[in-house]
């Protein structure tokens, strides 16, 4: 790096608990965007590992304030010990906890994964409904979880917010919010409807890996011209080619990211 130039005090792309908002995209540039984005993945999935809709709904469960890397590790010997509901059920919470202790907020998530399998038994026959209000009514899922699981096992154009996504959407202008379901909210009346199912994924990914918390990958990102203009290398580490994307809209007005629910 030049010795004389200066790399400013704050980044550009705010910090992991106050990203920046961008103003809002037109839904001419979220679509662009979400189109950017797509053509690096175009079959996205989800990284937990599961089977059928009830592994998926207890991986999801598990996933809240946790990994999907760290939930996988735990999750393949508990669906050996209990691949249904009824068998979780009997499990109970203290054999589901032996054996996810390793992941964060183990007690509370062992508590929630056998009072939901016994519900599924008791009010849904075992399976695992594809309704919003009876998905929510389950112990320990709240609106993230459902829509994960409407998405991904029922198909249905849903998106899921969880940290990733509300820092994308605030930082990109993509979608602005201080809540999540404002975020959700925003997403869903801007990104074009057929890209909707699988914009979840895109986003997460993106988020996950590209546009990070705290040391984004700016030069990995190739939105459309319309949206992102270049600045020159004082902008130091994470530019290409001496020049690092920017959004043209970016404020610097931070926004405190709030805790994501299940």
């Amino acid at each position: 790096m030049n010795p004389r130039v200066k790399t400013p005090n704050k980044p550009l792309h705010g910090t992991a608990t106050a990203p920046r908002r961008a103003r809002l995209m037109s839904r001419e540039q979220a679509g662009q965007f979400i189109r950017a984005i797509a053509a690096e993945n175009p079959a996205p999935e989800t990284e937990l590992l599961y089977t059928d809709a009830f592994t998926l709904l207890v991986a999801v469960v598990m996933s809240a304030q946790t990994t999907d890397a760290m939930v996988n590790k735990v999750t393949p010997g508990l669906f050996a010990a209990a691949p249904t509901p009824a068998a979780m059920a009997a499990l109970g919470a203290e054999g589901i906890g032996q054996l996810i202790r390793r992941i964060g907020l183990w007690q509370a998530k062992a508590k929630n994964v056998a009072a939901l399998s016994a519900m599924l038994v008791e009010r849904h026959g075992g399976e695992v409904p594809r309704e919003r209000e009876a998905l929510e009514a389950l112990p320990g899922v709240g609106r993230k979880t459902a829509n994960v699981v409407l998405n991904v096992m029922f198909g249905e154009a849903t998106m899921a917010v969880d940290t990733h996504i509300f820092r994308l959407g605030n930082r990109t202008g993509l979608a602005p919010g201080k809540t999540t379901r404002a975020v959700e909210d925003g997403l869903v009346k801007r990104i074009p409807p057929e890209l909707l199912r699988d914009a979840h994924h895109w986003l997460i990914l993106h988020g996950r890996y590209v546009c990070k918390a705290r040391t984004p990958e700016c030069w990995r990102c190739q939105p459309p011209e319309a949206l992102f203009h270049h600045r020159s290398a004082r902008y130091g580490a994470g530019s290409r080619n001496g020049a690092s994307p920017v959004i043209i809209s970016a404020s610097r007005r931070p926004v405190v990211g709030p805790r994501v629910s299940p």
